[in-house]
Protein backbone atom coordinates (compact mmCIF):
# COMPACT_ATOMS: atom_id res chain seq x y z
CA UNK A 1 0.00 0.00 0.00
CA UNK A 2 1.34 3.46 -0.85
CA UNK A 3 2.27 5.95 1.37
CA UNK A 4 -0.62 8.00 0.38
CA UNK A 5 -3.01 5.61 0.83
CA UNK A 6 -2.15 4.40 4.20
CA UNK A 7 -2.46 7.84 5.65
CA UNK A 8 -5.89 8.20 4.06
CA UNK A 9 -6.48 4.59 5.83
CA UNK A 10 -5.18 5.94 9.10
CA UNK A 11 -6.98 8.71 8.99
CA UNK A 12 -10.29 7.17 7.87
CA UNK A 13 -9.98 4.74 10.72
CA UNK A 14 -9.51 7.07 13.35
CA UNK A 15 -12.37 9.28 12.18
CA UNK A 16 -14.20 6.02 12.26
CA UNK A 17 -13.13 5.48 16.02
CA UNK A 18 -13.76 8.68 16.88
CA UNK A 19 -17.30 8.84 15.62
CA UNK A 20 -18.24 5.58 17.35
CA UNK A 21 -16.88 6.79 20.65
CA UNK A 22 -18.46 10.13 20.56
CA UNK A 23 -22.19 8.14 19.98
CA UNK A 24 -21.03 5.66 22.81
CA UNK A 25 -20.65 8.67 25.20
CA UNK A 26 -23.58 10.34 23.52
CA UNK A 27 -26.22 7.69 24.61
CA UNK A 28 -24.79 7.36 27.87
CA UNK A 29 -24.92 11.03 28.37
CA UNK A 30 -28.65 11.12 26.78
CA UNK A 31 -29.86 8.06 28.76
CA UNK A 32 -28.38 9.37 32.26
CA UNK A 33 -25.65 7.11 32.71
CA UNK A 34 -23.00 7.87 34.29
CA UNK A 35 -19.20 7.16 33.47
CA UNK A 36 -17.73 3.46 34.27
CA UNK A 37 -15.48 4.16 37.04
CA UNK A 38 -12.11 2.55 37.25
CA UNK A 39 -9.36 1.71 35.27
CA UNK A 40 -8.77 -1.31 32.48
CA UNK A 41 -7.63 -4.45 33.88
CA UNK A 42 -7.25 -7.91 32.49
CA UNK A 43 -9.07 -10.99 34.30
CA UNK A 44 -8.35 -14.24 33.58
CA UNK A 45 -9.86 -17.13 35.43
CA UNK A 46 -7.85 -20.57 35.42
CA UNK A 47 -10.37 -23.65 35.65
CA UNK A 48 -8.66 -26.50 37.92
CA UNK A 49 -9.46 -30.05 37.99
CA UNK A 50 -10.39 -31.53 41.37
CA UNK A 51 -9.83 -34.96 41.01
CA UNK A 52 -6.94 -36.76 39.80
CA UNK A 53 -6.99 -39.52 37.13
CA UNK A 54 -7.20 -42.40 39.56
CA UNK A 55 -10.12 -40.65 41.10
CA UNK A 56 -8.88 -39.56 44.25
CA UNK A 57 -9.62 -36.09 45.22
CA UNK A 58 -7.60 -32.95 45.36
CA UNK A 59 -8.89 -31.49 49.01
CA UNK A 60 -9.28 -28.17 49.24
CA UNK A 61 -6.36 -28.31 51.63
CA UNK A 62 -4.21 -29.15 48.97
CA UNK A 63 -5.33 -26.75 46.69
CA UNK A 64 -4.70 -23.67 49.40
CA UNK A 65 -1.42 -25.17 49.50
CA UNK A 66 -0.85 -25.19 45.93
CA UNK A 67 -2.24 -20.88 45.77
CA UNK A 68 0.17 -20.59 48.40
CA UNK A 69 3.08 -21.73 47.19
CA UNK A 70 2.84 -20.81 43.74
CA UNK A 71 0.34 -18.04 42.58
CA UNK A 72 0.42 -15.97 45.94
CA UNK A 73 3.83 -14.94 45.36
CA UNK A 74 3.04 -14.49 41.64
CA UNK A 75 0.03 -12.32 42.55
CA UNK A 76 0.20 -10.94 46.20
CA UNK A 77 -1.79 -8.41 45.33
CA UNK A 78 -4.99 -10.59 46.01
CA UNK A 79 -7.19 -13.28 44.16
CA UNK A 80 -10.55 -15.05 44.34
CA UNK A 81 -10.88 -18.72 44.21
CA UNK A 82 -14.50 -20.60 44.53
CA UNK A 83 -15.05 -24.63 44.77
CA UNK A 84 -16.86 -25.79 41.72
CA UNK A 85 -18.80 -28.09 39.91
CA UNK A 86 -18.12 -29.03 36.49
CA UNK A 87 -17.47 -31.84 33.79
CA UNK A 88 -15.39 -32.30 30.73
CA UNK A 89 -14.53 -34.98 28.64
CA UNK A 90 -18.32 -36.64 29.53
CA UNK A 91 -17.47 -36.54 33.07
CA UNK A 92 -18.12 -34.64 36.39
CA UNK A 93 -16.13 -33.70 38.74
CA UNK A 94 -15.38 -31.18 41.59
CA UNK A 95 -12.87 -28.59 40.47
CA UNK A 96 -11.41 -24.79 41.22
CA UNK A 97 -11.68 -21.48 39.68
CA UNK A 98 -9.30 -18.90 40.10
CA UNK A 99 -9.71 -15.51 39.69
CA UNK A 100 -7.12 -12.85 39.00
CA UNK A 101 -7.50 -9.12 37.93
CA UNK A 102 -4.39 -7.42 37.31
CA UNK A 103 -3.15 -4.19 35.21
CA UNK A 104 -3.81 -4.32 31.72
CA UNK A 105 0.02 -3.77 31.12
CA UNK A 106 1.26 -6.42 33.30
CA UNK A 107 3.61 -7.67 30.99
CA UNK A 108 4.77 -10.53 33.38
CA UNK A 109 1.70 -11.61 34.26
CA UNK A 110 0.88 -14.27 31.05
CA UNK A 111 4.17 -15.56 32.25
CA UNK A 112 3.07 -16.14 35.91
CA UNK A 113 -0.29 -17.65 35.14
CA UNK A 114 1.02 -19.85 32.27
CA UNK A 115 3.49 -21.47 35.17
CA UNK A 116 0.66 -21.78 37.38
CA UNK A 117 -1.08 -24.03 34.37
CA UNK A 118 1.91 -26.04 33.99
CA UNK A 119 3.14 -26.37 37.62
CA UNK A 120 -1.36 -27.68 38.44
CA UNK A 121 -0.66 -30.32 35.34
CA UNK A 122 2.24 -31.69 36.59
CA UNK A 123 1.85 -31.38 40.83
CA UNK A 124 -1.88 -33.17 40.21
CA UNK A 125 -1.30 -35.40 36.63
CA UNK A 126 -4.16 -33.11 35.27
CA UNK A 127 -4.37 -32.91 31.27
CA UNK A 128 -5.54 -29.16 31.24
CA UNK A 129 -5.87 -26.42 33.00
CA UNK A 130 -8.30 -24.19 31.07
CA UNK A 131 -7.93 -20.14 31.06
CA UNK A 132 -10.26 -17.86 29.89
CA UNK A 133 -8.77 -14.11 29.70
CA UNK A 134 -11.61 -10.77 29.33
CA UNK A 135 -10.77 -7.04 30.00
CA UNK A 136 -12.69 -5.48 32.74
CA UNK A 137 -12.92 -2.15 34.71
CA UNK A 138 -11.87 -2.04 38.47
CA UNK A 139 -12.26 0.32 40.95
CA UNK A 140 -10.85 -0.06 44.19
Amino acid sequence: MTTRRTAIAGMVTALLLGLTASTAAATDSAVGAPATPGEPFKRTELYFGGSRPDGTVITPAEFELFLDKEVTPAFPDGLTWLEAHGQWMGGKEDSYVLIILYPFDDRGANRELEEIRTDYKEQFDQQSVLRADSVERVSF
